[in-house]
């Protein structure tokens, strides 16, 4: 018997692609080729059609912000010299900002921040620990409870507004510190027409946390103080971030309540003080107007970004039970 010789080496083969062969450094490459003709149209089918979906909602919501601020850009002070974008850069607007005695935008500002962030904290604390309340607790009325918390979201605070002028003048005469031209009793109104969505809101995600671990602490002799504080809230973080962000969005914006209950301009928001600057028709300037926008836009971003690897989970997890 002879030995077996030298194994021959293995000639590179080709790669099938259903039917066709084709070397993979050849594929796609000729122009005309049926097969590339028929991968383009499945990617379209499947994926392309995304992108250009994608593609044309980013545009439409990046426009309004590049158009903002470019008209904070543009000394000219008008909307029709701002339509072409970036064609005149200047700061004037942004140090004009801060030089009217008679619009004084930095105390709108510490008061915008001092307002959201204190109305923020309070509808967090407050709509956990009613949602805790109904969640872990059995008492008479928790459903019907629920039910009336949602029937009411169902109306706008905007409908109370002369019931809540009325109710800030009386108190005025009896508390001046909580009635109007207060900033206490304006944050006292955010709270109370937005506990009842936050609540709703924190249900469905404490409904989430097994209650075998309630039950575990009322073992060791916890009580309900401790385990909401020590335990629940950790665990709940995520939606805790999530009502505190959306709190904060809806005090910047609000407009209507803080005028009709915030004189003083030096107590004003940033929403009350801001429309000054185009609500005179002789003095008009939306070049100053966009840039306090643009500087107001701060504080939600830099909140976002602070918190944002909590939003999804928390906007989603209390959806599933």
């Amino acid at each position: 018997m002879t030995a077996p010789g030298p194994a021959a080496p293995i000639a590179p083969t080709e790669q099938k692609v259903g039917p066709v062969r084709l070397q993979w450094w050849k594929f796609g490459r000729t122009e005309n080729s049926p097969l590339t003709r028929r991968h383009f149209k499945k990617w379209w089918r499947e994926t392309g059609w995304r992108h250009l979906v994608g593609a044309a909602i980013v545009i439409f919501s990046v426009f309004p912000l590049v158009y903002v601020l470019s008209a904070s850009l543009n000394p000219g002070g008008t909307l029709i010299s701002a339509n072409s974008l970036f064609s005149n850069i200047s700061l004037g607007s942004y140090v004009e900002l801060f030089n009217r005695p008679q619009q004084p935008y930095a105390a709108w500002f510490l008061n915008t921040l001092v307002i959201g962030l204190t109305a923020s904290a309070g509808s967090v604390l407050l709509g956990a620990l009613a949602a805790y309340a109904f969640s872990r607790m059995r008492f008479t009325g928790r459903r019907v409870g629920l039910i009336t918390l949602v029937l009411v979201q169902m109306f706008p605070q905007l409908l109370a507004m002369v019931a809540i002028f009325l109710l800030m003048m009386g108190i005025s005469e009896v508390f001046p510190a909580l009635g109007l031209n207060s900033q206490i009793g304006l944050i006292m109104v955010y709270l109370g027409g937005a506990l009842g969505v936050n609540t709703y809101l924190m249900y469905g995600f404490f409904n989430t946390v097994p209650t075998s671990i309630d039950e575990a602490a009322h073992i060791d002799g916890a009580g309900h103080a401790r385990i909401f504080f020590t335990i629940i809230l950790p665990l709940v973080s995520p939606i805790l971030a999530v009502v505190a962000l959306l709190s904060l969005v809806a005090t910047l914006s609000e407009f209507v309540i803080a005028s009709v209950l915030l004189r003083d301009p030096e107590r004003q928001t940033l929403a009350v003080g801001l429309y000054q600057f185009i609500s005179q028709e002789t003095s008009q300037n939306w070049s100053v107007f966009a840039a306090g926008a643009v500087l107001a836009a701060v504080i939600p971003v830099a909140l976002f970004l602070l918190l944002q690897r909590y939003i999804v989970s928390g906007l989603t997890a209390g959806s599933v039970k």
